[in-house]
């Protein structure tokens, strides 16, 4: 019986190494990587229980014993710039072999579609080809969402030099910001990735970062979600609706799930996005718009548990039968909601859905034969007809989305995107988002939590950022308006000014009014290099252009608002006087005559109550000071005592 006992444990221990193969180094760290200079080098991994591990890099070996569950942790000490080194890891069970490793400055590059835009999708994409840099890596971490966050990356990272082919597949502003630091640094730069264009800032959180940011209750949502769906949706449902209540003034009972006459019905003209009917009305509509379909069942069918098939609607919804709410979520993905028995019912059965759309084509995009309900016992009822529409009315929207949403939910990306890269040591973060955050209050709760909260994660108290300002986009302004857009690119200027490590790059000279997604991001990423060398290398230069640093108020009833960090002197292009201030006060904004003179602007009082000064305020403004450094003053807004 011992023999049999001992044949048997060799044989599960024989099947476990043959599976494993050796140890496995998790995280970010690959061959062709780059590895942090000047900090201990941490590697994290699994391999057999209780087996040792040891690791050898640059004649150095450290070693550790594997936990209860395989897991365990190695320390390399700190290495200057240089390479390549080969890593060897060693255990009873095998080996891992890592080539190819440089050691220099790393960067992680995040945020939504304009860091996440190609430099092959930019302007100046020819100079790919003169732009192979052997000591740039670079590493995109692949799109992927998770309600919890995650150990390790679904593949093994992909690192690789960079070259014409690899180039133009990476982040244009990333990219171009690592260049642009090679030329200062010389050592050697690693680049990592990991991008969703349209996500909320929201979804970058962790579980603690969301308790930071205020979002507690929607992180609690998400983690029932992976218990009870139903319970979840009940919850996130619930919290919509009372969201509908509070900005439309409807009294309970009077909401269109529970009132469909509220509403004024026309039919919708054909399946498909409704920007494209053909209707003055809906060209160019942002916003969310109400559809109906009405479905009379038999008995039978109204018994059967059954599957709501809607085709793919953009950007996100919210969906109801007979009143209860069945499901809702974003991005253009086909809607298939499960309803249980008693949801539907005999006779006559109201399917609502509110369709929000935040950017470019949107509503119930089809395709019409996936339109239709699928009872269980095989049978189908068509609703590709009779459907109904009505607009709500609203040009932009703030919807509370689901937590547990791809790009709009509690932590999504955060648990599938950065809690996955391990103890990957940073120089500094590049970050670039905020357009999905417009018109959501809280944006600089959540911008300040996130700072706090990967500092943590990458366990660097003062890791660096760089936070990319919004560009110019949408509409011009012929006299002085609010703007959501001007809103965020003052946040993002009041936090980093506020953190003592992190800087914004102003941006707002290279925008398009036309285009979410300019194309300028080779300057873009220079500029982003320049903040970087301020707050992560401590060099003397400005890291974000002229910034505003007081403001007073003159005799003749006039503001003099004066600048920092201004190379040189103030100048306005293309004319004698600085255009885009404002002059604010008794709950109205004026345009003002602007004179500059050093790192200082008069702005002429005009004899009303003035209270605050705005610069740059619209989504799209026009802009001509800057500086002798060509930097222009960014956008603010700032009170006068």
């Amino acid at each position: 019986m011992r023999i049999q006992a001992l044949l048997a444990s060799a044989a599960v221990l024989a099947l476990a190494t043959s599976a494993l193969a050796g140890p496995i180094i998790d995280g970010a760290l690959g061959d062709h990587a780059v590895l942090q200079r000047g900090r201990p080098i941490i590697l994290t991994g699994k391999a057999l229980p209780g087996e040792t591990v040891s690791a050898n890099l640059a004649g150095k070996t450290v070693s550790a014993t594997a936990d209860k569950a395989g897991r365990f942790r190695l320390v390399l000490p700190a290495l200057d710039a240089g390479g390549p080194y080969r890593l060897l890891v060693e255990a009873p069970s095998g080996q891992q072999v890592i080539d190819d490793l440089l050691v220099g400055d790393v960067f992680l590059c995040s945020g939504q579609s304009n860091m996440e835009m190609t430099t092959e999708q930019s302007q100046n994409s020819f100079q790919i080809y003169g732009a192979s840099d052997p000591q740039i890596r670079l590493m995109t971490v692949p799109k992927r969402l998770a309600f919890a966050p995650q150990g390790e990356l679904e593949a093994p990272p992909a690192w690789a030099a960079a070259t014409p082919a690899t180039i133009g597949k990476f982040s244009a502003v990333c990219f171009y910001m690592g260049q642009s630091l090679r030329e200062t640094t010389k050592a050697p730069i690693g680049l990592i990735h990991a991008s969703w264009g349209g996500s909320r800032q929201s979804a970058w959180l962790s579980p603690d970062g969301l308790e930071q940011a205020g979002l507690g209750a929607p992180a609690k949502t998400l983690a029932l979600y992976t218990r009870d769906t139903a319970a979840a949706e009940k919850a996130a449902a619930s919290q919509w609706e009372t969201w509908w209540r509070d900005t439309s003034g409807l009294a309970q009972g009077r909401e269109p799930w529970r009132d469909d006459s509220t509403l004024a019905w026309k039919p919708v003209p054909v399946v498909g996005s409704f920007n494209r009917w053909g209707l003055s009305e809906m060209k160019g509509y942002l916003g969310m718009v109400w559809f109906k379909a009405e479905a009379t069942l038999t008995a039978e069918q109204a018994r059967q548990a059954s599957v709501l098939g809607l085709g793919s609607i953009d950007d996100a919804d919210r969906t109801w039968v007979n009143g209860q709410p069945v499901g809702g979520t974003s991005l253009g993905r086909a809607r298939q909601y499960r309803l249980k028995p008693g949801v539907l019912r005999e006779g006559r059965n109201v399917i609502l859905v509110n369709a929000d759309n935040v950017y470019a084509d949107g509503g119930m995009l089809g395709p019409a034969s996936a339109m239709k309900l699928q009872f269980d016992d095989g049978t189908s009822l068509p609703l590709d007809q009779g459907w109904r529409y009505a607009p709500a009315g609203r040009s932009k929207s703030n919807a509370p989305r689901s937590p547990w949403d791809d790009i709009n939910g509690a932590g999504t990306l955060y648990n599938g995107m950065i809690a996955p890269l391990g103890p990957v040591s940073l120089t500094g973060v590049a970050w670039y988002q905020g357009e999905s955050d417009t018109g959501l209050p809280g944006y600089d709760r959540r911008l300040s939590a996130m700072l706090k909260d990967w500092r943590t994660r990458f366990e660097t108290p003062n890791l660096p950022f760089a936070i990319v300002q919004l560009s110019a986009y949408g509409a011009t302004a012929k006299r002085p308006v609010e703007s959501g857009w001007a809103g965020v690119r003052d946040v993002q200027r009041r936090v980093a000014e506020a953190d003592g490590h992190a800087a914004v790059v102003v941006t707002i000279d290279h925008g398009d009014p036309l285009d979410i997604h300019p194309g300028e991001k080779q300057e873009v990423g220079r500029r982003a290099a320049r903040a970087m060398r301020a707050v992560a290398y401590g060099e003397a230069v400005a890291p974000s252009g002229p910034r505003i640093a007081s403001a007073a108020r003159d005799a003749g009833g006039g503001v003099t608002l004066t600048f920092k960090d201004v190379t040189g002197a103030l100048a306005p292009r293309s004319g004698a006087v600085a255009i885009g201030f404002e002059l604010c006060g008794g709950g109205v904004c004026r345009f003002a005559n602007a004179h500059a003179q050093g790192d200082k602007v008069m702005l002429s009082g005009d004899g009303q109550p003035v209270d605050r000064v705005r610069y740059a305020w619209a989504d799209s403004p026009v802009v001509n000071l800057f500086d002798d450094a060509d930097l222009p003053v960014g956008p603010f807004e700032v009170p006068v005592p």
